[in-house]
Parts: structure tokens; C-alpha cells; sequence
């Protein structure tokens, strides 16, 4: 049984939140807070959802397009807000950490002060590829998590903290592209958002894969190929380009709706 009863469910943020790349249903990527949402409407009749998050949105364009929206329909602590942003302005080469960790923590201060339940996350800090990038990354995003656990502690947010379950950082839970879940992935993050909001959750999100077989050096070579020419190379591409893959996309559910929907 649920410590709160949660009556609406708003999921602010980019990919992780949009829910790449999960089973897809009707057309869209399902995701954790599809997931999550699914949990919550079971504890309440009426229950509604808003998923204004977007893939590839940068912390500014979080803030400018999903803030105000979401505080029209914040409805005190039996709303659940929860906000992931800022990691792609950590993986850009001219990444300013001072500047995107007060707009975060600002960001948080003024959702938490709306009264909502605030669900904040820590992101995975070990890459899953070797080297100086992976090294540097690895920094970024200690660095960032610091920030996220003061603020979430200051404010009394309820954060998912992946540092507690390293396992998650296994490839195996990511999809194709290294860089987002698979659905796999995505069940095992909405069961422990499920658990540390008080809700039924699947246990076995807590126990790691068994061990990996051997890739040959062969068979990794050409996965790393695939992986350069059909994710890394587009990436690369629309960086120099000045475009996103969430150009032109509109949220999933930009008003509240009545959850579960009929699939």
C-alpha cells in the first residue's frame, strides 16, 4: 500500500523521460513513467497523466517549455512532479557546470515550492565506453549529482538515487544506441521509483544479470561499427548542424489524461 495516495502524475524532462527506447505502443516509446504511471492509477480511480518531456532538450529548453505547463496543473502534495534534466548539457564539449547546476537547482527550488511531490534522479556516472570522453563524462556527472543530492535533501524531494543499485550502469540494460534504456531498462527503473514511493513494485528490479559471456574481439568490433556509423556519426552530425533529434516533436500527453489509456 502506498505511503501517498497520488491522484496525478506530471514527468517534466528529455529521452529518459520520454521513455527512448522502450516497447513501442500506439507509436510512441512506452518508458519508465508510462510505467510509473501505470503503478500509481492502480492505487486511484481518478487518476490522471502529463509527459511533457522531449528528447534532446537541453536544461534551458526544459525550463522554457515545460515549466510553466506543468504549473498549471500541480495540485498540492497529491500531484507527483518529477524533473530530469540537464544531462545533455553535460555530454556537450562546451558544457558550463556552474551555470547549468543553478538553473537546475533553481528549477527545483521553485517546483517545490508549488507544493507538489517532487521526484528528482541522480544519473548513472560510469560511461559505458572506455577513455578520456568516458573519463571526463564520468567527472561531469559526479559533479552534477553532488548538486542534485543537496538539492533534493534542502527541499525534501524524493530522489531516485542510482548510486544505491550500480548494477544499472550493466550495457545490457541499454538499447542499441548506448546511450538509453532498453525496455528491459525501463521496467527495472519504474519498479524502483514504484519502491521508493511506496507502491507495488516488481522485486526483482534489484538483482543483477548474470554474468556476460564472452564477446570475441571480432564480434565487438563489429557491434562498435554499427554503433559508430548508425548512432554516434547522426549524433556527431546534428551537433555540428545545430539540430536535435527532438526538433519538431511535440510532448506525449501535453494536458491531463484519464490513465490508463486504452491501448
Amino acid at each position: 500500500m502506498a505511503a501517498s495516495h497520488f491522484t496525478r502524475f506530471i514527468a517534466l524532462g528529455d529521452s529518459f523521460t520520454e521513455g527512448m527506447c522502450d516497447e513501442v505502443i500506439n507509436g510512441q516509446f512506452r518508458g519508465w513513467a508510462d510505467r510509473v504511471a501505470d503503478g500509481l492509477a492502480s492505487e486511484a480511480p481518478e487518476f490522471t497523466y502529463l509527459n511533457l518531456a522531449i528528447r534532446g532538450k537541453l536544461i534551458d529548453q526544459v525550463i522554457a517549455e515545460q515549466l510553466l505547463v506543468a504549473r498549471e496543473y500541480i495540485q498540492g502534495r497529491n500531484t507527483l512532479l518529477s524533473f530530469h534534466a540537464g544531462a545533455n548539457d553535460v555530454l556537450r564539449p562546451r558544457y558550463d557546470a556552474s551555470a547549468t547546476i543553478a538553473k537546475y537547482q533553481k528549477s527545483v527550488r521553485e517546483l517545490a515550492s508549488t507544493g507538489c511531490t517532487l521526484l528528482l534522479f541522480t544519473i548513472a556516472e560510469k560511461a559505458t565506453g572506455e577513455g578520456k570522453t568516458a573519463q571526463m563524462w564520468e567527472e561531469r556527472f559526479s559533479i552534477f549529482n553532488k548538486a542534485v543530492r543537496e538539492v533534493a535533501a534542502e527541499v525534501g524531494a524524493v530522489l531516485v538515487d542510482w548510486s544505491t543499485a550500480a548494477f544499472l550502469a550493466d550495457r545490457r540494460f541499454l538499447a542499441t544506441d548506448r546511450l538509453h534504456l532498453n525496455e528491459e531498462g525501463h521496467h527495472r527503473v519504474a519498479s524502483g521509483v514504484l519502491e521508493q514511493l511506496g507502491y507495488p513494485f516488481d522485486s526483482r528490479w534489484r538483482v543483477p544479470l548474470p554474468t556476460e559471456d564472452h564477446t570475441s574481439r571480432i564480434q565487438a568490433m563489429r557491434s562498435d561499427l554499427h554503433w559508430f556509423f548508425t548512432f554516434a556519426l547522426p549524433w556527431v552530425s546534428r551537433r555540428l548542424r545545430g539540430k536535435s533529434s527532438g526538433d519538431g516533436r511535440t510532448p506525449k500527453y501535453t494536458e491531463p489524461v484519464s490513465w490508463p489509456i486504452s491501448r
